[in-house]
């Protein structure tokens, strides 16, 4: 084995990489989190057979890490129209969290995506399936969902949208200088190096 075999630069940054995680930092910004009252979140868990001390992921029964938007609060870059509430979250392990995204529950917990439960094969997946219906139903009407464009109106919704590109078109000029600066640096050390 060389040398160069074992060595690998750290990926480079730049700023037209970070584009989408302003997109979502625009996005997430203007979805409320509306906190739960204790009976709340006792009638979610409930539903789903769980217990504070009792708690897993509602997907595939593994250790439960965070809360997941069963509805998706982002889709195509622009907010769905659900919320942050009790109503549309879910008790869930990091692997199911990220390995659901934005798609719809049923299809993809018995789909093929990397990390789905149905990949896993977890104990007593069917038994899950039920009560995540069964959550699903109970939540249905009491989930919020709105326009938000009907909310707060057409020529602020436009104007945040504006903003938004308007910071997107100074990153790209920016990463233009940054280029630039990048690529003067790097012929400085390397003539300083003869």
């Amino acid at each position: 084995m060389r040398y160069s075999d074992a060595f690998r630069m750290p990926v480079a940054m730049d700023l037209k990489g970070r584009t989408s995680s302003v997109t979502n930092a625009y996005v997430l910004g203007v979805i409320p989190y509306i906190e739960p009252t204790e009976n709340e979140i006792k009638q979610v868990l409930d539903v789903l057979e769980m217990t504070p001390d009792k708690m897993h992921c509602a997907y595939c029964g593994g250790h439960y890490g965070s809360w997941d938007h069963f509805r998706p609060v982002v889709k195509d870059k622009k907010p769905t129209g659900y919320v942050s509430e009790i109503w549309n979250l879910i008790p869930s392990c990091t692997a199911c969290n990220s390995s659901k995204g934005n798609k719809e529950w049923r299809k993809w917990i018995t789909g093929t995506a990397s990390k789905s439960p149905m990949n896993r094969n977890p104990d007593g997946l069917e038994e899950r399936i039920k009560r995540i219906e069964r959550y699903e139903q109970f939540t249905k009407d009491r989930c919020s969902h709105f326009v938000f464009e009907d909310i707060v109106g057409k020529e602020r919704w436009q104007a945040y949208w504006k903003n938004h590109e308007a910071l997107l078109n100074e990153m790209r000029q920016s990463q233009k200088l940054s280029d630039e600066i990048k690529s003067d640096v790097a012929r400085h050390i390397r003539n300083s190096k003869k």
